[in-house]
């Protein structure tokens, strides 16, 4: 009988409070394994490079400067693991900051705990996960505005079927659900998605998502 592994977490929260509340909340779930936690900038970069977790779930306010420092920083370490936001912060643009620093998701904490491990799951699994409350908001504030959304060349660098790829990414889908979405095979998305990213200058499915709902949705 084979057992699956559980998803190492590495818990980033400067507030003692909540990071215990987590910690106790994230232990119940046998899939989870919470290996570590920081409640600053240099400690979540130290724990990252020495523990190299599979998801580290990040807050934006840290007492030695923001999350987003921490997820850049982290990316240059040349690891593995995958940045979660989850804050307070439900502006929007606090949400395409998080995105640019690096990170595969950004969720509000007044998610519910199922939904939070569910997320935590879905970015291990090389999901991108954006919060639905500040993403609907986003594309209201677009619609609100009226006329055409700011002008991106990059987007209309994408060939038809980038762009139905990149829209897909955009919903959350992994490439195994758009190849069987699109009847094409997981090396044949992987191609056309890796070909999108270098037109739009992204190096992370959140990026790549987040440009699309900013500049490319229709």
């Amino acid at each position: 009988m084979t057992t699956t592994k559980p998803i190492t977490v590495l818990l980033v929260e400067d507030h003692e409070v909540t990071r215990v509340g987590l910690r106790s909340l994230l232990r119940a779930f046998e899939n989870l394994d919470i290996v570590g936690e920081a409640e600053t900038v240099g400690d979540a970069i130290s724990q990252a490079g020495k523990l190299k977790p599979d998801v580290i779930l990040m807050d934006i306010r840290l007492r030695d400067g923001t999350g987003f420092d921490a997820c850049r920083a982290i990316q240059k370490l040349g690891i593995e693991s995958r940045v979660l936001f989850l804050t307070s912060f439900a502006d929007d643009d606090v949400l395409f900051e998080a995105i640019a620093s690096g990170a595969d998701g950004y969720l509000l904490k007044e998610i519910n705990s199922q939904s939070l491990v569910d997320a935590i799951v879905n970015v291990a699994a090389g999901k991108s996960i954006l919060d639905p409350a500040v993403t609907r908001r986003v594309l209201a504030r677009i619609k609100h505005v009226g006329g055409p959304r700011p002008a991106d060349d990059r987007i209309s660098k994408l060939s038809p079927q980038e762009l139905r790829i990149v829209s897909l990414v955009s919903e959350g889908k992994t490439n195994k659900e758009i190849a069987v979405a699109l009847g094409l095979s997981d090396k044949t998305v992987k191609n056309y998605l890796s070909n999108a990213m270098e037109k739009l200058n992204t190096n992370r499915r959140s990026q790549t998502a987040a440009m699309y709902i900013q500049h490319g949705k229709r």
